[in-house]
């Protein structure tokens, strides 16, 4: 028969074990707790945190849940093709950031659509005609519930002759670039504004050539 240790010995043992065992585990606590206040904890607080998402995009966000429950197969593929486009933009130089940027997006979406549509119906296709003139409803319906404001031809006509007269008054020539910088320009009169730059740089031509 195997010899027994004294009672004494073994409580010895236990009570040296849990003690060496207390003091790794709080030299680990100490170790976390100062990566975690080097870190993350501070960065969570720093005046460097991203900024609000557009309302839009947070609406697009929330809309994919709903339409994935729903099971709303061209509303899905709609959200899911603009966020990842947003996604994309936002490793770029260009990222989208504002509902009229996102907007543009939107449009330009719709346009894309629009042409496969065009391609489809050449081909005799018409079901996958109706796909892409579905997701062109669900396209127009949040550019028209965006909030953000169109402006027509007649309008652009109205503030290109304005910028221009603004700026032969400060005595700089009315070039077409300067024109462009100070309508889409921040603070500008299409800052924020549902337009597209080429739209924007025809009427400016067409302006400029009939003042010419």
């Amino acid at each position: 028969m195997a010899a027994r240790l004294p009672t004494s010995f073994i409580g010895s043992f236990l009570a040296r074990s849990t003690s060496r065992q207390t003091c790794q585990f709080t030299r680990n606590a100490t170790r976390w707790s100062s990566q975690q206040l080097s870190g993350t904890s501070i960065r969570a607080y720093s005046s460097d945190a991203a900024p609000a998402p557009a309302p839009l995009y947070a609406k697009l966000k929330g809309d994919l849940k709903v339409a994935m429950r729903a099971k709303d197969a061209p509303r899905l593929v709609v959200l899911r093709a603009v966020l990842a486009a947003v996604l994309n933009a936002s490793k770029t130089s260009q990222p989208i950031e504002t509902d009229a940027q996102l907007v543009a997006l939107l449009r330009k979406t719709a346009r894309a659509s629009q042409e496969a549509a065009d391609q489809f119906r050449a081909a005799g296709r018409g079901d996958l005609v109706e796909k892409e003139e579905s997701q062109i409803r669900v396209l127009e319906e949040y550019v028209a519930g965006s909030g953000v404001q169109s402006v027509d031809e007649a309008e652009l006509k109205d503030m290109v002759q304005a910028v221009q007269s603004e700026l032969a008054a400060e005595g700089v020539d009315a070039k077409m670039g300067e024109v462009m910088k100070k309508l889409l320009g921040p603070g500008g009169r299409l800052d924020g504004k549902d337009v597209e730059k080429t739209v924007v740089a025809r009427i400016v031509k067409e302006v400029m050539s009939t003042k010419a």
